[in-house]
């Protein structure tokens, strides 16, 4: 089963806030066996409404619609639509006293403009929105079908799991879209690329694609209308696949996250962490404070942002940031030894870099990072010169740093 999703909101199109329904909807939609194969934005305008709606049902026949079912005078989707099918809108009686009561729950008079989120599409199925003062609309006619959401996420994704997924769950007879993902790091995607080779057709009927971010390339492979069980067996041997190509470059699968990967690798060896950050200011900290259970294994940092940091709290010699320079490494190899020393742990890693948007030069360019990690006396250091703005050179560096140490506690017997 195909459709497509429209979000309505100008506010959406101004960047005031971020669309997060649409990822909610592709997620569980795919779960019920359907594909959404297009999701457009649009304004509260009449004019846009009603031609985003109009086209997508050309195309699919459904649509799914979030936003503009509230009470104010930019509140018109429902109006649009029931036009669309050349109903009019009605005043549902039990919906109405559904909203007369949620009031006199609050203690608050309902106010008259309310009273409008009674009003239907004649022959339109009432979905029950327990959340909030609009319900979800289903509207069928002649074979097409709009199904209309409230746009706050969690009354849309009330209304989702409840009311609209069981009823396409009965239209896909058993079949579902599910996803699973291959995580890497440390690799580029043309090279991942190249390691993975051409495996589409091997895979066949599931589908890859590579999806690069700040922390890596992730492999995902998808499977279409298939039953479950189907599904599953074929996921899970492209994954073995994928896995074995990638080799040392994987960390995980579906949501892993790296700084739990380490956590875990340190906690089967007794061993607890410290950190020493530069350019990135804490971020590697946040990245490993992030993980539920991290305070058995990581014991804290320093934020050595100043050189004056660097040599009085960690021990770096001056002639080391004299000679090499803050960003070298002689200088993170010293971070990375000092405050393993200062904090008598096992483990340690640290980060040096110009995160910019100043402060390069034709030797060491903005996006130039030095990283050290250490597991009692094996060390390693490591350079990179990462792109991006500011703050992905730093979430680049924080996701290398946690790579540096997960490959030298690889490596040890």
């Amino acid at each position: 089963m195909k459709l497509e999703v429209v979000t309505i909101g100008t506010e959406l199109l101004l960047g005031q806030i971020l669309d997060t329904n649409a990822a909610e909807l592709g997620r569980g939609l795919a779960a019920a066996g359907v594909e959404v194969v297009r999701h457009s934005s649009v304004a509260d305008r009449p004019d846009a409404i009603r031609a985003a709606v109009a086209e997508a049902l050309e195309r699919t026949g459904f649509v799914i619609t979030t936003g503009g079912l509230g009470p104010t005078r930019d509140d018109i989707t429902k109006r649009e639509v029931a036009a669309l099918f050349g109903k009019a809108l009605e005043l549902d009686a039990a919906v109405l006293q559904s909203l007369e009561e949620r009031f006199r729950r609050l203690g608050r008079p309902m106010p008259a403009v309310n009273r409008t989120q009674a009003e239907v599409p004649a022959g339109a199925t009432v979905l029950p929105n327990p959340r909030g003062t609009a319900p979800g609309l289903w509207v069928e006619d002649r074979g097409r079908v709009v199904v209309m959401l409230p746009g706050v996420p969690s009354e849309m994704r009330g209304l989702l799991a409840e009311e609209v997924l069981p009823r396409l769950a009965a239209r896909t007879a058993g079949v579902v879209v599910r996803s699973r993902s291959v995580r890497t790091t440390g690799i580029a995607e043309s090279a991942l690329a190249e390691r993975v080779g051409a495996i589409e057709e091997e895979i066949a009927p599931l589908t890859l694609a590579y999806l690069p971010s700040t922390d890596g390339v992730e492999l995902r492979v998808t499977a279409w209308s298939l039953r479950e069980d189907d599904a599953e067996r074929r996921l899970a041997a492209a994954v073995a696949q994928l896995r074995e190509r990638a080799g040392e470059h994987c960390y995980g699968e579906d949501r892993t996250d790296l700084a739990a990967v380490v956590l875990d690798q340190l906690r089967a060896r007794g061993s607890r962490l410290v950190v020493a950050e530069s350019c990135t200011g804490g971020v590697l900290s946040a990245r490993i404070t992030a993980i539920p259970g991290a305070s058995n294994v990581f014991i804290g940092g320093v934020v050595a942002y100043d050189n004056m940091v660097k040599s009085g709290t960690l021990d770096v010699r001056p002639e080391l940031l004299d000679q090499y320079g803050a960003v070298s490494e002689q200088v993170v190899s010293a971070m990375a030894e000092g405050v393993q020393r200062q904090f008598a742990v096992d483990a340690a890693l640290a980060i040096t870099g110009i995160a910019g948007p100043s402060g390069g030069t034709a030797e060491k360019p903005v996006g130039t990072v030095w990283l050290a990690a250490r597991h009692g006396a094996e060390r390693r250091a490591l350079k990179r010169v990462f792109p991006g703005d500011r703050n992905e050179i730093r979430a680049r560096s924080a996701q290398a740093a946690l790579d540096l140490l997960r490959r030298l506690l690889a490596d040890k017997p």
